[in-house]
């Protein structure tokens, strides 16, 4: 096992490649990702309701309905990881990279294009819901190949700030989602919204998608990927290993990945807890992940900076009890309405706190996996926990609301204590700032190489006890 694991030196593998070219084809496909995902998201809390299902469906079943339809991208990404974590591993970062682009943007481009209920029918939701499995599907391949493109271009001093740009772009992403909805929400009569003003985000994401092709196309493989995948080629899949050697990775990056919650409610629920349930005005309340999002932009790569020179972990920690404690403020003053504080709640929580460990995130959980398998541990750990968080936040925290939203308090303690458990589990980590990539891969050899031994002893003691 170690001499298939064992990497190519990390230093070697830098020298005369384009790291800031890995860092920018890394930030502009999650700007395309979670652009597709917010404008659904949003689209979700304030139109789709209305077109997609039953005229005489109940509000509050209709946003149920909704936050469904935002969940299912989420539950199938897990499926995703299985089979676009693999082939990262084994055929190249940009074979995925690449093959996830055109996928995220047909798919996006094709809810744009949709027919309502009204039109077609039940057929509408149905289309809507194949739509979403697609960009699920491949954005879970997307976001684990452009987190290890970056990081094994990275110079080794600087790698948390590195790969942080990758969640940099989705912040970008989401931002331009919710500014691109202001204009149409703020000069559209309703009929025009309703009637093709929702469609035109969608068919904007085919630009994102020419300038993302045009960056990718010149992008290298890191010479230690392909260097290493000389050294696995008679090993076994990349799936395989993972699920033998790294399972604890997996369920770690799993559980801690769970902090996506404060920015599920943040861009989701909350909207639509504001717009259709307090009744707070549409196009000011869009405002409020916007102002957070270009603080965002700032505190994402300086969190990034932070974490290479104090650790990955204790910068994690503090973003997820931190987002995860302030949830109950903002929830708190969108019930009551003051908007002051909505601003200021909106802007702490998600453009400071959680912006830490959303930072810091993309390299903590990728270097707890060798090169080998990187795309795919990382892949699986963090869809499983976007699929739960992602998948079921938004139907959970409707529920605990109740029709009338005066269970607030409810969705903001659950928010609390998942951010809470995705801490703990995080001080389980090893602290990685202070290895290289190939300090990092000889340490998962090692592992791997002692799992092996421990179980290599016990069928042999099982078999003497046999005798």
């Amino acid at each position: 096992m170690s001499e298939q694991l064992q990497g190519v030196t990390h230093s070697e593998s830098t020298q005369g490649k384009t790291p800031k070219r890995a860092a920018l084809s890394s930030w502009i496909g999650s700007a395309l990702e979670y652009y597709d995902f917010a404008v659904y998201g949003t689209a979700a809390a304030l139109v789709l309701n209305h077109l997609f299902f039953p005229a005489d469906t109940s509000p509050g079943i209709a946003i149920l309905a909704a936050m469904g339809t935002v969940g299912v991208a989420y539950v199938v990404r897990p499926l995703g990881a299985l089979i676009m974590g693999p082939l990262g591993d084994r055929y190249g970062r940009k074979f995925v990279l690449m093959l996830c682009l055109f996928l995220i943007g047909a798919s996006t481009f094709a809810v744009g294009c949709l027919p309502t209920f009204d039109q077609v029918g039940y057929l509408a939701p149905a289309l809507l819901v194949l739509c979403r499995v697609i960009q699920g599907l491949s954005a879970s391949g997307e976001q684990s190949s452009a987190i290890s493109v970056s990081l094994e271009h990275a110079d080794e001093r600087h790698r948390a700030f590195t790969a942080s740009w990758t969640l940099h772009g989705t912040q970008f992403g989401t931002l331009l989602a919710t500014g691109v909805f202001i204009p149409f929400t703020l000069f559209l009569s309703e009929d025009a919204l309703m009637s093709w003003g929702w469609r035109v985000p969608f068919w904007l994401s085919a630009a994102v998608v020419l300038v993302a092709f045009l960056i990718r196309r010149g992008l290298e493989e890191p010479p230690a990927f392909r260097e290493n995948k000389e050294a696995v080629a008679g090993a076994a899949s990349p799936l395989a290993m993972t699920l033998r050697y790294h399972k604890a990775a997996v369920a770690r990056v799993a559980i801690a990945a769970m902090i996506n919650s404060v920015n599920i409610v943040f861009t989701v629920w909350a909207l639509s807890f504001a717009t259709n349930i307090v009744g707070l005005d549409r196009s000011t309340v869009l405002l409020v992940p916007v102002v957070a999002n270009l603080v965002a932009l700032i505190a994402i790569p300086l969190s990034g900076m932070l974490a290479d020179r104090i650790g990955r972990r204790p910068v994690f920690i503090m973003g997820a009890i931190g987002g995860g404690l302030a949830m109950n403020g903002y929830l708190g003053a969108i019930y009551s309405g003051n908007w002051t504080m909505i601003f200021f709640m909106g802007v702490l929580m998600s453009g400071l706190l959680y912006s830490m460990g959303n930072a810091v995130w993309p390299a903590f959980y990728a270097e707890m996996f060798p090169t080998s398998v990187r795309v795919t541990g990382l892949a699986l750990g963090t869809q499983i926990g976007f699929a739960v968080s992602g998948g079921f936040v938004p139907v959970i925290a409707s529920a605990l609301a109740g029709d009338q939203g005066d269970q607030w308090m409810k969705v903001s303690i659950f928010v609390g204590v998942v951010c809470v458990i995705s801490a703990l589990v995080a001080m389980t980590a090893k602290e990685t700032k202070a290895l290289t990539l190939d300090e990092i891969d000889a340490l998962h050899t090692a592992r791997g190489e002692a799992a092996d031994l421990a179980a290599a002893n016990k069928a042999s003691e099982a078999q003497l006890a046999a005798k």
